[in-house]
């Protein structure tokens, strides 16, 4: 599941509100929503994220934060280290090999650190 798909069914269940009714609210198939919300789907484009923020009736903050939870959810993610010290390439190609076995607090810390690292 990405961040954006996890947010989308927290807000649908929220307001009681089916897949197959926001899906057919939307013009999309309950496939594509389903395999969105799943993370099965790539990242979602700009306009379907406005539907989205409309559909919910979210404004300001809540709308900036699907905006930014839809820009970190593709779940194929290509890592481009060429170029860069080989710590980063092997960092990368841990991460992608090893990133199922990783605990919840885990994954939390390194978001923590990468999230430190940027301010």
């Amino acid at each position: 599941m990405t961040p954006f798909g996890a947010k989308v069914r927290a807000l649908r269940e929220a307001r009681g509100v089916t897949m197959k009714e926001m899906a057919s609210a939307l013009d999309v198939s309950g496939a594509y929503l389903s395999a969105l919300e799943h993370g099965h789907r790539g990242k979602p484009s700009w306009a379907f994220v406005q539907r989205v923020i409309e559909y919910f009736n979210v404004i300001w903050d809540d709308a900036e934060e699907l905006q930014r939870l839809a820009q970190i959810s593709n779940p194929r993610v290509t890592v481009n280290t060429a170029g860069l010290h080989p710590h980063a390439t092997e960092v990368a190609n841990r991460l992608a090999t090893q990133i199922s076995d990783l605990t919840e607090h885990e994954l939390q810390s390194l978001l923590h650190q990468l999230n430190e690292s940027t301010r």
